[in-house]
């Protein structure tokens, strides 16, 4: 495939996610990544001492939206960034891929949709967990009813260090809890209460306890922080026959399927009793191809066969109108509150 042929990229955005964007695009052969745009010289000499096929590097990302020869824009950038960049890139008629979350509400999730829709582009937000071959298990093992009634999840995501100041936990981290879990149920929770605490930057909580409230009294419980010992990257998903532990930092046994379960079950006379089993663990085996790969190219082909992506616009929306239900249960002291 010649230079040509295939689809010229541009990066907006090297710090910290910038990195693997662009070396999965460089290597994807129907992509060309010919442009970055990083506010940080150093950034852009690093960038483009990794990658001398890079044609353009600006410290301004004017200068990647005006550039008529991009067919797309890939940004990374702070979150209170995303808004007006992929709308100045869509209104360029570039097709944009956004790091997470979309936007910073709602309001601003649907005007990017209207303007892609307008504008005929391709808008997909980086939810890379809908990627994942793990996620896809255990959503297909949900669908063909394997694990039995779905009773709850609870999900921590936490680590040291990657303090942010510009965006709370909730908005940083929880948006690959939120995603995550709409993926698997399919549905919106009816009601968010959010609880966070801001021990090392006023007013910015570092660590967030979240609980949503799903159709038939599905429950799911994230944590996420910046501020714990170690690196925690697990799910656990319990119902009435099975339960499942995604551990997403555990290198040969992601998935865990216990046959483990309780439930109630009738006899002859009407009456109920509780039933306890307790069986073998079962480790499937789960496809290793970075999740990240999966979302590049899945970008590049929904461009090339202008088809709306996995994880598009409203895909972003949905999980931006429950971190904005979260937010605002966080500024009621945890209330319980409808998903708008």
């Amino acid at each position: 495939m010649g230079m040509t042929d295939r689809l010229r990229l541009g990066l907006i955005g090297y710090g910290y996610w910038g990195p693997n964007l662009a070396r999965n695009f460089h290597q994807l052969p129907e992509a060309a990544l010919v442009a970055c745009a990083d506010m940080d010289a150093g950034r852009l000499n690093e960038v483009g001492r990794l990658y001398p096929s890079l044609k353009q590097l600006a410290t301004d990302a004017r200068a990647l939206i005006e550039n008529p020869t991009l067919d797309a824009l890939v940004i990374a950038t702070p979150a209170r960034t995303h808004f007006a960049l992929v709308k100045q890139a869509l209104e360029a008629g570039k097709h944009v891929l956004v790091e997470k979350p979309l936007a910073m509400s709602s309001g601003e999730a649907r005007t990017l949709i209207e303007c892609a829709r307008e504008q005929r582009r391709v808008l997909m937000v980086g939810h890379t967990f809908e990627y994942n071959p793990a996620v896809w298990k255990i959503r297909e093992l949900i669908q063909e009813g394997a694990l039995g009634k779905l009773y709850y999840f609870y999900s921590n995501r936490v680590n040291l260090g990657r303090v942010q100041t510009d965006v709370n936990a909730l908005w940083s981290i929880a948006p690959h809890d939120i995603s995550i879990l709409l993926y698997l149920m399919n549905q919106m929770p009816e009601t968010v209460a959010a609880r966070g605490v801001s021990y090392v930057s006023q007013g910015v909580e570092d660590v967030i306890f979240a609980l949503l409230t799903f159709p038939e009294n599905v429950n799911a419980h994230i944590h996420a922080s910046w501020l714990d010992p170690s690196k925690t990257r697990q799910m656990t998903i319990v119902g009435s026959e099975k339960m499942v532990v995604y551990d997403d930092v555990d290198p040969e046994a992601k998935l865990k399927i216990y046959d483990k379960g309780v439930y109630r079950r009738g006899d002859a006379f009407g009456e109920f009793q509780l039933r306890v089993h307790s069986g073998d663990i079962y480790i499937p085996k789960i496809d290793l191809t970075e999740p990240l790969r999966y979302e590049c190219a899945h970008f590049l082909e929904c461009v090339r066969e202008n088809k709306p992506p996995r994880t598009d616009g409203e895909n972003g929306l949905r999980v931006v109108r429950v971190l904005e239900a979260a937010q605002a249960s966080l500024h009621q002291n945890g209330a319980t509150l409808p998903v708008a």
